[in-house]
C-alpha cells in the first residue's frame, strides 16, 4: 500500500455530527504533500470516511476501568500477598501504580495531539521509526490473537465453579458468537456493553472493600477482629526464593511483575482515537480519571486483602481459576457469608468476557492502522457501512477457535505455553508509549514549539516518562529472575519471560532491512501538520451527563 498522505478533506469526511467535527470545519481542506510520508500518520481520509465516532468520553473512562479491573484484582491479589507479604505487595502495587500513572499521562498527551486508529503503534512510526511501529504493531496483533481465546477458555473454567453438567463446547461457542457480534456491531454498542460491565465491576470492588473492612474490624457476629494480626505474624514481608533480607526484597520484586499484568489493558485506551467523539478532550480526561480510580481501587483492595488473609495461608495455593481462589471469597467463607462466592464468580465471568471484547477492539484497530500504513494487507481496510473493520474482526474470530484446545489436556498445555510467550508484551507496549512521549517532547523542544500548543500537557511528564521507561525496562529484563537462582531453572519460564524481546527486535530488524527505514531526526518530524489539524478541527462544546447518569457520573466526569 502506498504511503501517500490521505488527509481529511471536506468531500471525504462524514457529516460533522457523525465525525464529531464542528459545522464550521466542513469547508476546511488539508492540502496533501505527496513527499511527506508522515502525513498519513495524522487522521486520514480513509479513517474519516470509513470509521464512525461512536465512543463518548464516558465510554473511554469506563472501558479503561474495565481493562484494568479484572481477574487480576478479583482473583490474583492473594498470589501477590503470598509472594511479597502484605507490605511487600502494597509497595509493589504502589510502584507499578505510579508507572501506570506515567504511562496513561504520556498516552493522553500524545493521543490528544494524534488521535489516530492504532494509537501508540501509529505514534511509534510518526515519532520514532516506521520499523518500530511495525514491530510494536505486529507484536500486539500476535499477543491479542492469543489473548482472546485465552479469555474464552478462562470463562469455561469459571463456569465449572457451579458444576460441570454442561459440555464446555457450549460455553466456548456461545462466547465466540457473543464476542464476534459485539466486535462487528457499531462501536457505540461495544462502548455501552463495556460501560455496563464496568459499572458491575466498580460496584463489586466497592462492596468487597467495604465488606473486607467490616470483616477485618470484627463487624460480623461471631467473627473476631483481625486488625493487623497478619502483619505481625507471619509478618509484613515474605522470604521468597532465598532466606533473609535478600529473600524479602525478592518477594517484593516478584510482586512487580504480577502487578504489571493486573493493570494490563489500560494501554488500549486510545486505540480507537479516530472513533472517539472530541478525542482531544475525551482521551486526556479519561486518562486522568482512570488512573485515580484504578489506583484507588487497587491500593485499597490490596491493603484490605493483606488484612484478611495470611501470606502462609494454604488456601492461597488454590489454582482453580474460579472464585474459590479469591482472597475476598476466602475471608467471606471464613466469616460464614455464603452468597459471596457465586456473586464474585459471576462478575469475574463478565470481566473475562469484557477483556476479550476490549482485546478485539484493540487488535482490530491496530491491524487497521497497520494496513493503513502498508504494513499489513489492504484487505484489512474494508469496513461495514456502519464503520467496523469487518475483515479485521473475522481475522481475530478465526483465532477464537483456538479456545477449543482447552478440551484436550495436551493441546491445552501447548496453548497456555503460546499465551505465556506474550507475557512481556504489556511492558513492551508501555515502553513504546513512554518512548513516543519522550520523542514528542524532545522534538518540540528542538523545533522551538512550546508545550502550551499541545491540546493537553503537564510540565512534569517528561521526567515521569523517563523514570518509568527505566523501570519498565528493568522489570522486563528481571521478570524471570527466579529461573536464574539455584535449583529453580525452568526452560518454559525462561522462554515465556524473555522470548518477546527477540521477537520484537527481529520484527524491527526485518522491516528496517526490507524498507531501509531510518530513525527520524527530531527536526524532521512534521509536528506542524499535527498542530494544524488541532487548530482546524477543534472539539465540540462539552455536554453534561443527564438523568440518572448524573448520580454515578463521578466515575468518568
Amino acid at each position: 500500500m502506498s504511503t501517500e498522505p490521505l488527509l481529511v478533506s471536506s468531500r471525504d469526511r462524514r457529516t460533522s455530527s457523525d465525525m464529531g467535527f464542528p459545522n464550521d470545519a466542513e469547508d476546511g481542506i488539508f492540502e496533501s504533500n505527496e513527499h511527506d510520508a508522515h502525513a498519513s500518520d495524522l487522521v486520514t481520509a480513509i479513517e474519516s470516511r470509513s470509521l464512525s465516532r461512536g465512543l463518548a468520553q464516558r465510554h473511554l473512562s469506563m472501558m479503561g476501568l474495565a481493562g484494568a479491573i479484572g481477574t487480576g484484582l478479583f482473583l490474583g491479589l492473594g498470589g501477590a500477598i503470598q509472594t511479597g507479604g502484605p507490605l511487600g505487595a502494597l509497595l509493589g502495587y504502589a510502584i507499578v501504580g505510579l508507572i501506570v500513572c506515567a504511562v496513561t499521562f504520556a498516552l493522553g498527551e500524545v493521543s490528544a495531539l494524534l488521535p489516530v486508529t492504532g494509537s501508540f503503534v501509529r505514534h511509534a512510526e510518526f515519532l520514532v521509526d516506521p520499523a518500530f511501529g511495525f514491530a510494536i504493531g505486529w507484536n500486539l496483533v500476535y499477543g491479542i490473537a492469543l489473548s482472546i481465546p485465552s479469555e474464552i477458555t478462562a470463562i469455561c473454567v469459571l463456569f465449572t465453579f457451579w458444576g460441570e453438567d454442561i459440555n464446555p463446547t457450549v460455553y466456548i461457542m456461545v462466547f465466540i458468537v457473543l464476542t464476534f457480534l459485539v466486535g462487528i456491531a457499531f462501536i457505540r454498542i461495544l462502548g455501552e456493553v463495556e460501560f455496563v460491565f464496568s459499572l458491575l465491576k466498580v460496584l463489586l470492588v466497592v462492596f468487597l472493600i467495604i465488606l473486607g473492612t467490616i470483616i477485618a474490624a470484627g463487624g460480623i457476629p461471631g467473627t473476631p477482629a483481625i486488625g493487623f494480626r497478619y502483619w505481625h505474624n507471619p509478618g509484613p514481608f515474605v522470604e521468597y526464593v532465598v532466606p533473609g533480607n535478600l529473600g524479602r526484597f525478592l518477594g517484593f520484586w516478584g510482586v512487580l511483575t504480577s502487578a504489571v499484568f493486573s493493570f494490563a489493558g489500560i494501554e488500549s485506551l486510545a486505540m480507537a482515537g479516530a472513533e472517539t467523539q472530541n478525542p482531544r478532550r475525551a482521551i486526556p480526561r479519561a486518562c486522568k480519571r482512570i488512573f485515580i480510580r484504578v489506583l484507588l481501587f487497587y491500593m485499597l483492595a490490596i491493603f484490605i486483602v493483606g488484612l484478611l488473609v495470611a501470606s502462609d495461608d494454604p488456601a492461597l495455593d488454590d489454582q482453580s481459576g474460579t472464585a474459590a481462589q479469591s482472597p475476598f471469597v476466602l475471608a467471606a467463607s471464613t466469616a460464614g457469608i455464603g452468597a459471596i462466592p457465586s456473586v464474585v464468580n459471576a462478575v469475574v465471568i463478565t470481566s473475562a468476557w469484557s477483556a476479550s471484547n476490549q482485546a478485539l477492539l484493540a487488535g482490530t484497530r491496530v491491524l487497521f492502522g497497520l494496513a493503513l500504513k502498508g504494513q499489513a494487507p489492504r484487505l484489512f481496510l474494508r469496513t461495514t457501512s456502519w464503520g467496523t473493520p469487518y475483515v479485521c474482526v473475522l481475522f481475530y474470530t478465526v483465532f477464537m477457535f483456538l479456545s477449543f484446545m482447552s478440551l484436550s489436556s495436551g493441546a491445552l498445555t501447548v496453548f497456555w505455553w503460546l499465551v505465556d510467550l506474550t507475557a512481556a508484551g504489556v511492558l513492551v507496549s508501555w515502553s513504546a508509549i513512554l518512548i513516543n512521549h519522550i520523542r514528542l517532547k524532545m522534538a518540540m523542544s528542538r523545533q522551538g514549539i512550546p508545550d502550551s500548543r499541545l491540546p493537553w500537557h503537564n510540565w512534569w511528564t517528561i521526567y515521569s516518562s523517563s523514570f518509568s521507561l527505566f523501570m519498565c525496562l528493568l522489570i522486563l529484563l528481571t521478570s524471570g529472575f527466579k529461573v536464574f537462582t539455584k535449583g529453580n531453572w525452568d526452560a518454559s519460564s525462561f522462554v515465556s519471560s524473555y522470548l518477546d524481546i527477540p521477537l520484537v527486535l527481529a520484527a524491527y530488524s526485518i522491516w528496517k532491512v526490507l524498507k531501509r527505514t531510518k530513525i527520524q531526526s527530531l527536526k524532521s518530524i512534521p509536528l506542524d501538520d499535527a498542530f494544524q489539524q488541532v487548530d482546524d478541527y477543534p472539539d465540540e462544546p462539552e455536554g453534561k451527563s443527564e438523568g440518572w447518569l448524573r448520580v454515578i457520573s463521578w466515575m468518568w466526569d
